[in-house]
């Protein structure tokens, strides 16, 4: 696809909406028993690009997400654990959306679920403490839950808002 001023405005107002919806989601006390149990508002910006451009663009506006909300906001660890969820999730989207067998909201929820398994697998790595895997089973049902809620207004978004490249 050509690299229109209008395509790289979309862009740069996916990468500021996604770290807004990532700030706010700093802001929402989830007071459950799991660790690292967040709502993936960023993700709702993934799945609207994947549907409404590529995962190249996508992939691009994850990125840079992923970059400036750990310079702003976290530190080395948090870039740790968010890149490597983020990726996983974006290549399970990715894959699953390219299958054609996925609503968005499936393709949602998997990208959910794995961005909780790719940070279990970085704090595996990172810490060298395997006993942390047995957090998943409910980051599994967590991002079940928030990957529905997710995909569902990612659905509306896909259907309402309208692109001039569409």
């Amino acid at each position: 696809m050509k690299c229109t001023a209008y395509r790289i405005t979309l862009l740069g107002v996916s990468v500021a909406a996604a770290m807004v919806l990532s700030y706010i989601e700093t802001l929402i006390p989830l007071s459950i028993a799991v660790p690292g149990v967040k709502m993936g508002l960023a993700n709702l910006v993934m799945v609207f690009l994947l549907y409404k451009l590529d995962w190249k663009h996508a992939a691009a506006v994850s990125i840079i997400r992923v970059l400036l909300t750990a310079l702003l906001f976290g530190n080395a660890a948090s870039l740790a654990y968010s890149a490597s969820g983020a990726a996983l999730s974006l290549i399970v989207m990715s894959l699953l959306k390219g299958s054609g067998a996925f609503s968005s909201v499936g393709v949602s929820m998997a990208g959910a679920v794995s961005h909780n398994a790719g940070q279990i697998i970085m704090a595996v790595l990172l810490t060298g403490t395997r006993e942390i895997a047995w957090w998943l089973p409910p980051l599994i049902l967590s991002g079940i839950v928030t990957g529905l809620a997710i995909g569902a207004v990612g659905a509306v978004l896909i259907s309402k808002i309208k692109l001039k490249t569409d």
